[in-house]
């Protein structure tokens, strides 16, 4: 009884916000007429000023002119920074509904990854174990995640949805190009190992927090009996969390009216159009990743592929259903082990996945974070764009399977490529919808992981008979 009521909760908090998500719209296309109007008309004005100066600047020679016209373009900058500061100050209030939910997400993330993995990690047993079955499933994360990050990388640039947006930089700066940065080894392995597990808490460094988890959970199943107080206590602590998690899901309606009536009012309901492209290119390039992985699944476990979906079929549909890969966790262990996967194994690999193998995310990030910057203008070449890759490579490792975790790892890249954060504003209002498709990609690239790994394993076995 109380499972059948636990879906019906969460599909009326995903009713609730697509009915914000529409009220929002509606509330910003009345704030775009009426109450931005000035603001609107005024920024039309200014930047069609700007194009202006820009091309005089283009097909000038004279220095004399040039001086006169670059002068005139920073008065003319600081000009539309004051409008875009004065309409930014009258949405701020519903920009504030999206902020205080990114926050208390972000408050979860570290806790829940924490937990999880522990429990995941003290219940195999030996570090021999550990070390094995460890080590085969980071071989096939790390070629998911690679996978899924480059998928997103050529898509992007195939479908080049970001360029209709036409935004200008919030920073006023001249240089719109890209200060390519990189992380040094220092740098890294400052990013991976913490100095203390409290100051990587604080501040969300969530690779710091898997690799002390790792310790924590193999140092756990090495003191034997006493572990197992630390294992149940860790259980329960997890449920508390996905408990809390539950209730701060609870306010997404309220930050999706936000983020979106603050969207609408500023850029006007033609960003809607751009909106429509994005999320149905984006759903085009889940469906290859879901083919992508099956195929490889299917080389290792065979024709089984197929019947893997189906038996996880349920907690797919709880995960699009709810935008959280995270509530469908339970089902998906349960219904893995019914599969043929041995516990042990579900236990290590599941957990472990929730922190490392979140393929529809990944996809996510390198898809949303060039879509910022092409909405900029901002070209990025190849090279630059194989070394944000490879920074979201390492820095994604660790995010849990909360709905806007990506959005936080996304701010942290768009800071090191210097690419404005304000354009995450851009996805907030739609990413209910886009956390839909990419929860359940990441429940499916869990499954296919944990069935793969089982049967690397010899740990693979018959299914149970649905009853």
């Amino acid at each position: 009884m109380e499972l059948s009521s636990v879906p019906q909760k969460k599909s009326r908090l995903t009713l609730y916000i697509i009915i914000a998500l529409f009220a929002g719209i509606a509330m910003g296309f009345v704030l775009n007429k009426n109450y931005l109007n000035e603001e609107n008309k005024s920024l039309t004005i200014v930047q069609a000023s700007i194009d202006e100066t820009n091309e005089a600047l283009r097909v000038s020679t004279d220095s004399t002119t040039r001086g006169q016209l670059i002068e005139k373009k920073k008065i003319l900058g600081k000009e539309r920074g004051a409008i875009l500061s004065a309409r930014d100050k009258k949405v701020e209030p519903f920009s504030l509904l999206a902020d205080i939910f990114l926050r208390l997400i972000k408050m979860i993330v570290a806790p829940l990854v924490f937990t999880t993995l522990v429990v995941g990690v003290a219940k195999l047993g030996d570090i021999n174990s550990v070390g094995r079955i460890g080590g085969k499933t980071l071989l096939w994360f790390v070629a998911a995640s690679l996978t899924s990050l480059l998928l997103g990388m050529i898509l992007v640039n195939l479908f080049e949805p970001g360029i209709a947006m036409k935004l200008p930089l919030p920073d006023l700066s001249e240089d719109t190009g890209i200060t390519k940065t990189a992380l040094s080894l220092k740098e890294f392995l400052h990013h991976i190992f913490p100095s203390s597990i409290i100051d990587a808490m604080a501040k969300n460094e969530i690779l710091q927090i898997v690799v002390f988890s790792l310790f924590f959970g193999v140092a756990t199943a090495a003191i034997g009996e006493q572990g197992k107080v630390v294992i149940h206590f860790m259980d329960a602590t997890a449920h508390v969390i996905l408990k809390v998690t539950g209730y701060v899901m609870n306010l997404a309606p309220v930050a999706v009216f936000g983020a979106m009536a603050a969207i609408i009012a500023k850029q006007g309901l033609g960003i809607l159009t751009t909106y429509s492209i994005f999320i149905g290119e984006f759903y085009l390039g889940l469906l290859l990743l879901w083919i992508i992985l099956c195929l490889a699944g299917s080389l290792v476990i065979g024709k089984r592929i197929i019947e893997l979906i189906k038996k996880v079929k349920e907690p797919i549909i709880l995960a699009f259903s709810t935008s959280s890969s995270e509530a469908a966790f339970p089902k998906t262990m349960e219904l893995l082990q019914k599969f043929g996967c041995k516990d042990k194994i579900v236990s290590f690999v599941l957990p472990l996945g929730y922190s490392f193998n979140l393929d529809g995310s990944m996809m996510y990030m390198t898809f949303a974070s060039l879509f910022i910057a092409q909405s900029y203008g901002i070209h990025l070449p190849i090279a630059t764009q194989i070394s944000m890759l490879l920074v979201l490579m390492l820095t994604s490792k660790g995010i849990a399977g909360v709905p806007r975790a990506s959005l936080v790892v996304i701010a942290g890249t768009l800071a090191t490529f210097d690419i404005p954060e304000a354009g995450l504003a851009l996805l907030l209002g739609i990413d209910p919808l886009l956390d839909m498709g990419r929860s359940a990609t990441n429940v499916v690239g869990n499954s296919i992981a944990t069935a793969v790994v089982s049967k690397w394993e010899n740990s693979l076995g018959q299914p149970e008979s649905d009853i």
